[in-house]
């Protein structure tokens, strides 16, 4: 079994930052794509961006400058870095582990973020 356990998430006026952090935490051997996931009240969960596993990545139009998804295999750990955040980023965060985009096998159990204008 893999587990992802999520950090980082909280409130933050318009134009600042946060890095959410996903660490996992049981090992597994198989090389998986990671992802960060959002999903807003009224709308549908959204991809964010990707990571593969030849460190390929992927993003979102509406985020592409301004977050930047990265992963420390050391201390198997992703991290979304998210900058000139807008209020329309707000929305619950989710890591995800498997098959980039559709078939992700382990969540993480997601981490709010609010921002406010």
């Amino acid at each position: 079994q893999v587990q992802l356990v999520q950090s980082g998430g909280g409130s933050v006026q318009a134009g600042g930052s946060l890095r959410l952090s996903c660490a996992v935490f049981v090992y597994t051997y198989s090389s998986y794509c990671m992802a960060w996931f959002r999903q807003a009240p009224g709308k549908e969960r959204e991809g964010v961006a990707t990571i593969d596993s030849d460190g390929i990545t992927t993003y979102a139009d509406s985020v592409k400058g301004r977050f930047t998804i990265s992963q420390d295999n050391a201390k198997n750990t992703l991290y979304l870095q998210m900058n000139s955040l807008k209020p329309d980023d707000t929305a619950m965060y989710y890591c995800a582990e498997g098959i980039c985009p559709s078939q992700m096998l382990w969540w993480g159990q997601g981490t709010q973020v609010t921002v406010s204008s």
